[in-house]
């Protein structure tokens, strides 16, 4: 309904066989751009011999142009292997209508010839760079594209290099994760153990694990386990058990079973006490006893107040509890007590120290070493200080001896 202005005024003539029939003509120039394409255009002629006084004509525009292309559908968050599904459209404006072309980068064959590219679901394959393009007589669109990732959760691909490691004792020992995910897995070793409310030790953060220096807490079942986030999820795979056995000589262990030092019992004077430390070896210990002074206990003897119990299977594997009591503990009973064990492939010794505390006693009980040492500087002291009177003594006699000497020569004078 916009009047639109002609290019130069209408023209009137008379027709060449009929002069009193006069014929109008009026020209408009439009512009033939796609904006106007299906838009009416209306001619219209005003005469007094019409009945409504007017007639119109109308042509509707079809202007033909190049195809454009917009993509919609693009994932907005990340896309996870096997759970989600896409659907890409490239909408094209043309006319005539256009074809819709969709390619994958580094293949060549055609992805599809649809207005809409579907994957239901997405895999890992369908991961790569997509691009869309339309054409009709007129010519070509450009090109649209979009990179899709695919995220899928780790797998194990292999754990090892066997199932079963044997190390020696003080030897160096290595595992290796392989694993696929994407986002790339982080790793994290852990090694089962029986500590109650601690079922897992971590062991290292990376794909291999080294260590150094083997020993028989390493003695056990590993895990590797892998580890990547999907849209804010943690997705983790766990490779099969891996067991690490440990041969060699025993080993008495320094810490106890929650890892901090611990050999050091104290009791009171009159109590039972029990001093308990944990071995490990293999082959097993074929010689088990405590010693003292110049006491040894095999294990599963006795004598007096004190008895070593046979040595009993710890919950670890190729590890045993060895146990001495002391009734009655007295305070001579304070001292260290070395555990020695013995196996074909060595020996180990180490102490656990008892402190007897007294009924008066406030604070820690010296150790009978050191009370003998003040004693015995005490006892020299005295002898010293004895020495010194019988000298002065002897020294004094001497000196009225003299005097009186001098005195009796003067007299003779």
């Amino acid at each position: 309904e916009q009047e639109i202005s002609p290019i130069h005024p209408q023209t009137n003539s008379t027709e060449p066989d009929n002069p009193r029939t006069w014929s109008a003509a009026s020209v408009v120039q439009i512009p033939a751009n796609k904006e106007r394409h299906g838009t009416v255009l209306k001619c219209l002629a005003l005469h007094e011999s019409y009945s409504a006084r007017s007639v119109a004509v109308e042509a509707r525009l079809d202007v033909k142009y190049a195809p454009t292309v917009r993509m919609l559908g693009a994932p907005q968050i990340d896309l996870e292997e096997g759970k989600d599904s896409l659907i890409l459209r490239c909408v094209a404006d043309a006319n005539p209508p256009a074809s819709i072309v969709w390619r994958r980068a580094g293949r060549s064959e055609i992805a599809s010839l649809q207005e809409s590219l579907q994957l239901r679901p997405v895999g890992r394959r369908d991961a790569g760079l997509y691009t869309c393009q339309a054409q009709n007589s007129v010519g070509t669109s450009d090109t649209m594209s979009v990179q899709l990732d695919v995220k899928y959760a780790p797998k194990i691909l292999s754990a090892g290099p066997d199932r079963l490691t044997t190390a020696p004792l003080f030897s160096p020992a290595a595992f290796e994760c392989v694993a696929e995910g994407n986002p790339t897995p982080t790793y994290k070793w852990v090694q089962r153990i029986s500590t109650q409310g601690k079922p897992f030790l971590d062991r290292g953060r990376e794909s291999r694990l080294v260590i150094d220096n083997v020993t028989y807490d390493y003695q056990g079942e590993y895990e590797c386990r892998a580890t990547n986030f999907i849209n804010g999820q943690e997705r983790t795979a766990t490779s099969d058990p891996i067991a690490l056995q440990v041969v060699g000589a025993p080993q008495v262990l320094r810490t106890t079973s929650g890892g901090v030092a611990g050999h050091s019992v104290s009791v009171k004077k009159g109590d039972s006490a029990t001093l308990s430390l944990i071995v490990c070896a293999d082959p097993r210990p074929r010689h088990v006893a405590w010693e003292w002074g110049s006491l040894r206990l095999e294990a599963g003897s006795g004598i007096g107040r004190y008895r070593v119990d046979d040595v009993t299977q710890d919950s670890r594997e190729d590890c045993y509890l060895a146990t001495l009591h002391i009734d009655d503990a007295d305070l001579q009973d304070q001292r260290p007590y070395y555990l020695v064990v013995e196996n074909e492939r060595g020996t180990d010794r180490h102490a656990i120290s008892l402190r007897v505390e007294g009924m008066f006693s406030v604070v820690e009980p010296l150790e009978l070493s050191y009370l003998l040492g003040i004693a015995g500087g005490c006892l020299a002291a005295f002898l010293i200080l004895i020495c010194l009177c019988i000298y002065a003594v002897r020294a004094r006699k001497c000196c009225f001896r003299n005097r009186n000497n001098y005195k009796t020569s003067e007299k003779d004078r």
